[in-house]
C-alpha cells in the first residue's frame, strides 16, 4: 500500500511542477522576447513619461500595446503583477518530486555501488551538496566578473567549465538517471535562487524608492535583467535534463557525462538563436542562424554517436527463444527485485503465469525504455534484452 500512495504522490507532484513550469517558463520567454522587440517610442507623450519601448502586437482577437520605462515610470499604479510565484512553485513541486523520487529511495534510485558504494545518507548529504554549492559558485562568478568590460563572456566561460565539471561528477558518483536529474535540478535551483535573491529584492527596492519619491539605481534594473537572461539560457539544458530520465540510451551510456554536456550545450545554442533572431529581425545585430545549426549539429552528432551496434543472440539461426530459453536470464536479472522473497511495485516474474500476466511490461521496461533491471544492477546485456525482445514479438508463449 505505501508503494501505491508514494506513486499517487509521485503523480500529483510531477503534474503540478509540469503546470508550474510552464507557467515559469512562459512568462520567462515571453518578455525576452518582449524586450529584444522594443522599438523606439514613437508617442512625444509616452517619450515625455520615459518610455524606452514599446511594442504593438495582436492575440486572441485583440492588440496589445506594451511599453518599458527606462529606469522607472513616473509614478505606481494600484495593481502591480509580479512575477515570482511561478519560479516558487516551480522549484517547490521539482524538489519535492526529487525528494519522493529519489532521496526517499535513496538505495535504489540514486546509489549505483558500481560507481560509489555510499550510505543512503551519505549519498543524499552529497547530492544536496550539488545544489547549494553550484549556486554559491555561480553567484560568486556573477558578483566577482559581471560588471567587469567584457564579464559577459568571462561570466559564460566560467559557468560553462562549473557545468561541465559538475556533470562529470554527478555521472561518476549516482546512477546515471539520477545524476542527469540532479544535473538539472542543480541549474533549476540557481535559476529560482536568482529570482529569489537578486530579481525580485532589486524590483522591491525600485519599488520602495518610487514611492518614496528617491531617485532610483539603474543598476538594480541591470542586475535583474542579467540574472533573467541567464536563465533563459540555463532553461533548455535543465529540460533536456529532466526529460532524459525517460531515455535510457543517454545516460546508461559509458560517457554519459560528454552525452549531458553536449545536449545541454546545444540546448544553449539554440536558445541563444532564439534570443537574438528578434534583434535580427529589427536589424540590431547579424543574422544568429549559426547558433541554430551549431546546436542542430550537435544533436545531429550526438544521435550517430550512440547509435547502437547490431545485436546478436545465443540461438542458431533465427530460432525463436522460448520461455524455457528465458528462465535463466530471468532468473539471473530479475528474479533478485521480482522474485518469491522480492515482489518489488507488486510485480513478480519467478513462474511462468506471472511472467505471462506481465509480458507487455517487461518487454516495455527492459526492451523500448531500458528501464529494468534498475541502474542495470543485475548486469543484463543487449543480447538479453534482444532474447526478451524476440520472445515478447514472437508472442509471448509461456507453455
Amino acid at each position: 500500500m505505501e508503494s501505491y500512495y508514494l506513486d499517487w504522490v509521485n503523480l500529483l507532484l510531477r503534474w503540478s511542477h509540469v503546470i508550474t513550469a510552464i507557467a515559469w517558463i512562459g512568462s520567462s520567454f515571453y518578455f525576452v522576447f518582449l524586450d529584444s522587440s522594443l522599438t523606439p517610442a514613437l508617442d512625444e507623450d509616452l517619450k515625455k513619461q520615459g518610455v524606452s519601448g514599446e511594442l504593438w502586437a495582436v492575440h486572441g482577437g485583440g492588440f496589445y500595446h506594451p511599453v518599458k520605462f527606462n529606469v522607472s515610470p513616473p509614478q505606481l499604479p494600484e495593481q502591480l503583477h509580479w512575477f515570482y510565484w511561478e519560479a516558487y512553485s516551480t522549484w517547490l513541486t521539482g524538489f519535492s518530486l526529487f525528494t519522493v523520487s529519489y532521496l526517499w529511495s535513496a538505495n535504489t534510485y540514486l546509489i549505483d555501488k558500481s560507481l560509489m558504494d555510499w550510505t543512503a545518507a551519505t549519498a543524499i548529504g552529497v547530492a544536496l551538496s550539488f545544489l547549494v554549492l553550484f549556486w554559491i559558485l555561480y553567484d560568486g562568478i556573477c558578483r566577482l566578473f559581471a560588471q567587469r568590460k567584457g564579464g559577459d563572456a568571462v561570466v559564460g566561460a566560467l559557468v560553462l567549465i562549473l557545468v561541465c565539471a559538475a556533470s562529470w561528477l554527478a555521472c561518476h558518483w549516482f546512477a546515471g538517471r539520477a545524476a542527469f536529474l540532479l544535473v538539472g535540478a542543480m541549474l533549476a535551483t540557481s535559476m529560482s535562487a536568482n529570482v529569489f535573491f537578486w530579481i525580485i529584492p532589486g524590483q522591491k527596492k525600485v519599488v520602495a524608492a518610487i514611492q518614496a519619491g528617491a531617485p532610483v539605481d539603474a543598476m538594480h534594473g541591470e542586475r535583474g535583467k542579467q540574472r533573467s537572461v541567464h536563465n533563459t539560457y540555463f532553461t533548455l539544458p535543465v529540460l533536456f535534463a529532466m526529460l532524459s530520465g525517460h531515455y535510457s540510451f543517454t545516460y546508461s551510456h559509458p560517457q554519459n557525462w560528454l552525452v549531458l554536456i553536449l545536449m545541454m550545450l546545444a540546448g544553449a545554442a539554440i536558445r541563444q538563436f532564439f534570443v537574438m533572431r528578434h534583434g535580427y529581425k529589427l536589424g540590431r545585430q547579424g543574422n544568429p542562424l549559426a547558433y541554430a545549426l551549431a546546436g542542430v549539429a550537435v544533436i545531429v552528432a550526438v544521435i550517430a554517436w550512440l547509435q547502437p551496434a547490431a545485436m546478436t543472440v545465443g540461438l542458431a539461426g533465427t530460432q525463436t527463444p522460448t520461455y524455457r530459453d528465458l528462465q535463466p536470464v530471468l532468473e539471473r536479472r530479475c528474479y533478485p527485485c521480482h522474485g518469491e522473497q522480492v515482489q518489488m511495485k507488486g510485480v513478480r516474474l519467478d513462474s511462468a503465469k506471472h511472467v505471462k500476466a506481465y509480458a507487455q511490461y517487461m518487454y516495455q521496461q527492459a526492451v523500448v525504455l531500458k528501464l529494468m533491471p534498475m541502474n542495470n544492477a543485475t548486469g543484463i546485456t543487449e543480447d538479453e534484452r534482444l532474447m526478451i525482445k524476440r520472445w515478447f514479438e514472437a508472442g509471448a508463449a509461456t507453455d
